[in-house]
């Protein structure tokens, strides 16, 4: 990475607390300056990274994101506010990123971060901040950096707890070690069903920006080959050693994978995949079961809090765990209806129930399309 010419008077004002530093000093701020960060996702995550990284000073920022702002990102999404509901994500982030640095360079991708575009994108960045809420698109930023040797500074949330490392450095270990395949479809809760704790993201994305503008600058030890664990409800913070796995698929000593792979197909191998189109059931469908006295069992596999929170009349719940283990005394003679909260949780579910000799169907849309459609909450 090139460092640029000295900084204007104007930069030298701005970042002053920055220059006082004996570790970063103005060489510190010109590889800054002249640093360049993809950020994959302008989210929960992305908005903290991309506010910091912008007002440090880093020269280019790339945001990857084809999502509109909705009201429940405001919760934790920081880079936007209520003005702002409807409005395509970067367009919020561009402007507002600008006007808080206009030192630096904002550059909108406006698409999925796909197999399509990965390498590329992956390519003309430096480091990559994965700010990805899913397993899909997770694995296909960690193989893209691999593959590219471009350092990876992951971080992931749910409920109270948070994550990060950096990944991808050379000799070091990858998302891959810690989780060599992904986990089926709907097995693990994603944050719109689990819930997360809205300063939790503020809290791992500044980590995320911290590992970046080191990765970049060289001061300091970076996260590489550590995983660091964070708690916010009992406010402990941990690490655990995270070496480079051998045997890893895509950083091991005998790589199988050498090519960037779709994972949207493949984060559903096991059960969730074995649900076909006939075991969804519509809200509307059930309605008209519930209006004409038909007998079925509706199973709710979502969390006991979720549960006491909201529930639909008539349904018994059994978490998802129990569900896949030890279903109870459901009936054979008659057919099971299982929701969750948008229906991930509930194919397995449903998967599993039918493999056992259940009449098992999905609620397609789980509570909140009935909540929407055919029972609204007062």
């Amino acid at each position: 990475m090139e460092v640029m010419e000295d900084l204007s008077p104007d930069e030298r004002h701005r970042y002053d607390r920055h220059l006082i530093l004996p570790e970063f000093g103005e060489e510190g701020q010109r590889r800054l300056r002249a640093g360049r960060v993809l950020i994959v996702g302008a989210g929960g995550l992305g908005s903290p990274a991309a506010l910091y990284l912008a007002a440090a000073g880093v020269g280019t920022i790339g945001l990857v994101d084809f999502d509109a702002v909705d009201i429940t990102n405001l919760q934790r999404q920081i880079l936007y506010d209520t003005a702002d509901v409807g409005t395509p994500k970067l367009a919020a982030a561009s402007a507002r990123l600008r006007s808080l640095n206009p030192h630096v360079e904002i550059v909108p991708h406006d698409q999925p971060f796909s197999v399509s575009n990965a390498a590329q994108l992956v390519a003309a960045y430096d480091v990559i901040v994965d700010g990805t809420d899913n397993f899909a698109t997770r694995y296909l930023v960690n193989d893209a950096c691999v593959m590219a040797g471009k350092p990876n500074a992951y971080g992931s949330v749910f409920r109270f707890e948070g994550q990060a490392s950096v990944f991808a450095m050379p000799g070091g270990s990858c998302y891959r070690c810690l989780h060599p395949e992904p986990p089926p479809v709907g097995l693990i809760p994603s944050c719109a069903e689990g819930g997360v704790l809205g300063v939790l993201p503020g809290v791992i994305g500044t980590i995320q920006a911290t590992e970046a503008i080191k990765l970049l600058t060289g001061i300091g030890e970076t996260l590489a080959g550590r995983l660091l664990l964070y708690d916010a409800l009992r406010m402990r913070v941990r690490q655990i050693a995270l070496p480079r796995d051998p045997a890893c698929p895509v950083c091991g000593d005998a790589p199988t994978i050498r090519t960037l792979v779709a994972y949207d197909a493949h984060c559903g191998p096991g059960l969730a995949a074995r649900a076909n189109a006939g075991d969804e059931m519509t809200v509307e469908e059930l309605r008209d079961w519930r209006a004409s006295g038909k007998p079925h069992v509706l199973v709710d596999v979502r969390e006991p809090s979720e549960h006491a929170e909201d529930r639909i009349d008539g349904s018994v719940l059994i978490p998802l765990g129990k569900a896949l283990t030890n279903p109870g005394k459901l009936p054979k003679d008659q057919p099971i209806v299982v929701h969750c909260k948008m229906g991930g949780r509930s194919a397995v579910a449903v998967a599993t129930l039918r493999l056992r000799g259940y009449d098992a169907h999905n609620l397609s849309g789980g509570i909140l399309a009935w909540r929407s459609r055919i029972e609204p909450r007062p």
